[in-house]
Order: structure tokens, then C-alpha cells, then sequence
């Protein structure tokens, strides 16, 4: 699908980071955008920042999924249409896995992964009713190579990958194409707001995160690209390249040296 002005798109975890510079990304495509978040004042604070645009906002927790069995017709009162669904909310969870909690793993279990599997499920009937129309599913670097007190994150965007890379093949020639963007580091929210066993490791991520972060325009445009290319995989950031490389190339090696490297890292 090629992204036209007047499509309209969804876009969840839209308040700030990866998915706001999609949002304005879209908006400078003269897309008319549904914006999902918890994050009201953010939401609105986007909203403000484009003013006279035709934009919707949808205050939803996408791990709940009553709130998001109600968000499709929400969307669709107001604009008519769904073309594009960016699944782009998500969380962290850092800390090794026997000192995590299980309520912390289900939470993050729920935005992560089911918060992109109920946007799929209940958008795509209403995506199935344009001559073409398109799913993205933001993922990482880190669902390609697992890291050691990240069990949960990967654990959710290998899940994502998964799903998303089937749902693919079962809707080829349908006119509705899926896209994994993943992108390598880049300065948004997620480890400073999301939850962690260690706070000194925690801050010690966003900070390298904030030092290496990939420019979020450049994120956003990259994966607007994708879509108009139908790409299956959009893949972000240095390191992102190097451990899809290793990985296909070397999947045993690689593991063995994420092992022994983490343990040079001093966030992980």
C-alpha cells in the first residue's frame, strides 16, 4: 500500500517517542490519524501541535482488551475508514528472570504482545474492506537476539515476530500487507518509565539509549517507507543489521557472545 493523504491511520503508544514521530510523520502526509495512548495530556499535547488536522483521540489501554473491542467502531464513527494500524504501544521489564515478579511479566505480556494482537484481530475487518490496506508492528533489535535480563521484552517481541510474520503469509493477496520495523536504540520512554529490578541499571539504559539513540524522524520515515514498499522486515540502526548478520549466519556462535559481552555491559 502507498501511504495517500486522506488514509486514515491508527496509531497506538502515539503520545511520545517512536509512535508520535510516526504520527507527524503521517501528518505531513496529509493522513487523517486515530491516536491511541494512556497518556492523555501527551495526546493532547500532539494534537496542539497540529492544528487544523483531522485527528482523533483515543484514551485506551491496549492490554484491555474490552477497551480495545470498543476502539475499531470508535475509530470508524469518526473517520469513516481504517487503512493503517501501526502497533507501536509497548513496555520494558528489565531484571533477571527469577527476580522479576509474575504480575510484572503478565503486564508486560499484556501490552506488548496482546495489545498488538487484539489491534490486528479486531482492526483487520475493517482493513479487509479497502483495495489496500496495511498492518506495521513495531518490534526491536531485541527480537532477534535475546539478552540476558530481558527474558520478558524479547520473549514479547519474539512472540510479535512470530505472529506477525504468519499473519503475513495468511493474508498474501489479500490487499492488506504486515511490516516488522526494528529498530536498534533510540531515546524514547520505554526504559525510563518502564520497570526494572535494578533503578541504577535502569537509569544507566536510558542514558545509553539518549547517547546511541537512531533519530526518531529517521525511525519514523524509514518505516513509512516500508509500508509503501510492502516490506516485510524493516531493519533500523547498525546494530540491528550486525545481529540479524550473526544470528543467520552463525545463530550458536552468536549466542555464546551475547553471553560473554552482556556481561561488559552494565545495564544488563
Amino acid at each position: 500500500m502507498r501511504i495517500q493523504p486522506g488514509h486514515v491511520a491508527v496509531v497506538t503508544g502515539a503520545a511520545s517517542g517512536i509512535g508520535k514521530a510516526i504520527a507527524l510523520a503521517l501528518a505531513d502526509r496529509g493522513c487523517r490519524l486515530a491516536l491511541v495512548d494512556l497518556d492523555e495530556a501527551g495526546l493532547r499535547e500532539l494534537q496542539g501541535a497540529l492544528p487544523g488536522r483531522a485527528i482523533s483521540l483515543h484514551v485506551t489501554d491496549v492490554a484491555e482488551r474490552q477497551q480495545m473491542e470498543r476502539l475499531p467502531g470508535e475509530v470508524v464513527a469518526v473517520h469513516g475508514a481504517v487503512h493503517l494500524l501501526v502497533n507501536n504501544a509497548g513496555v520494558s521489564l528489565a531484571g533477571p528472570l527469577e527476580a522479576v515478579s509474575l504480575d510484572d511479566l503478565e503486564w508486560i505480556v499484556g501490552v506488548n504482545f496482546w495489545g498488538t494482537v487484539y489491534g490486528c484481530r479486531l482492526f483487520l475487518p475493517h482493513l479487509r474492506r479497502q483495495n489496500a490496506a496495511h498492518i506495521v508492528n513495531i518490534l526491536s533489535d531485541f527480537a532477534i537476539l535475546g539478552f540476558p535480563t530481558k527474558t520478558a521484552y524479547c520473549a514479547t517481541k519474539f512472540g510479535v515476530r512470530g505472529f506477525s510474520e504468519a499473519l503475513r503469509a495468511e493474508l498474501h493477496r489479500t490487499g492488506v500487507g504486515v511490516t516488522c520495523v526494528y529498530p536498534g536504540p533510540a531515546d524514547t520512554n520505554i526504559a525510563r518509565k518502564g520497570r526494572a529490578v535494578d533503578s541504577e541499571k535502569q537509569a544507566l539504559e536510558a542514558r545509553f539509549l539518549a547517547e546511541r539513540g537512531i533519530p526518531l524522524e529517521v525511525i519514523a520515515a524509514r518505516t513509512l517507507t516500508g509500508v509503501d514498499r510492502n516490506a516485510a522486515r524493516v531493519l533500523i540502526g547498525r546494530e540491528t543489521y550486525a545481529f540479524d548478520l550473526v544470528k543467520r549466519l552463525a545463530p550458536e556462535w552468536a549466542d555464546r557472545m551475547v553471553a560473554r559481552v552482556s556481561k561488559r555491559v552494565p545495564f544488563l
